[in-house]
């Protein structure tokens, strides 16, 4: 993907943040070939916004693996908040933890002064979603809003994880926090650093799930507390 591919990319994605009108499928073989092509145009994204992020999200797949991407503070919303589910394409909703750096990264696990329950609502800014991995990394690792819960502490074992729509309450499964921050903190690294501050989003807790309008979605970690997101249009 040559340099002028990947700057008109980076514009159509800026495009469809600023506008919501979703990008059209790439031809097949242009676009970017893997994820680091893709998180170089993620860069170019930021820098034509003019706005930093404020740390790292990570997905942990269904699969297996992890996708990485920016964090934006503007996609950071508080315990309850309420989105209209026709701005959420493609939406998938997932249990998610939010790690506060309480020093600058470096070696070793990282230094945590908080961490919050979340509910991450993933979103695509391609009109059929992302094709592959460097085209989710493009769209700013599939970035749509993080709901957080309230203000905690790291619990010392594993975690009982669940997202539902209320007032279901499933079984949650068991999430290694403190293993999810220290692969989020490798990615970080891999990308630069982070300072005193940052966040660290993991997120993808619990299976992906498709959300329906007008229904409470909630996300439980047990130990640590819950994040709640309403997906209504405006009344």
């Amino acid at each position: 993907m040559d340099q002028h591919a990947r700057a008109a990319l980076a514009a159509a994605i800026v495009e469809a943040l600023e506008t919501g009108l979703p990008i059209a499928p790439l031809p097949a073989g242009l676009g970017p070939a893997d994820a680091a092509t893709g998180e170089a145009i993620a860069e170019e994204v930021l820098d034509l916004l003019g706005i930093a992020p404020c740390g790292l999200r990570l997905v942990m797949q269904p699969g297996g693996g992890t996708r990485a991407g920016p964090m934006i503070e503007a996609r950071l919303l508080r315990d309850g908040a309420a989105l209209p589910p026709a701005a959420l394409r493609h939406a998938r909703v997932s249990a998610a933890a939010i790690g506060v750096l309480g020093e600058a990264l470096a070696e070793g696990p990282p230094v945590l002064a908080a961490v919050l329950p979340a509910i991450d609502i993933a979103t695509s800014r391609f009109r059929d979603g992302a094709t592959g991995v460097g085209e989710e990394a493009a769209d700013l690792g599939g970035l749509g809003y993080v709901v957080a819960g309230k203000r905690g502490a790291l619990p010392a074992s594993a975690v009982a994880a669940s997202c539902a729509a209320e007032p279901r309450r499933p079984r949650g499964v068991r999430v290694d926090l403190a293993a999810a921050f220290a692969a989020a903190a490798d990615a970080a690294r891999r990308l630069g650093g982070l300072p005193a501050g940052a966040l660290l989003v993991v997120a993808g807790l619990t299976p992906p799930a498709t959300p329906a309008a007008g229904c409470d979605w909630t996300a439980r970690l047990a130990g640590l507390g819950r994040a709640r997101v309403r997906l209504a249009e405006p009344g």
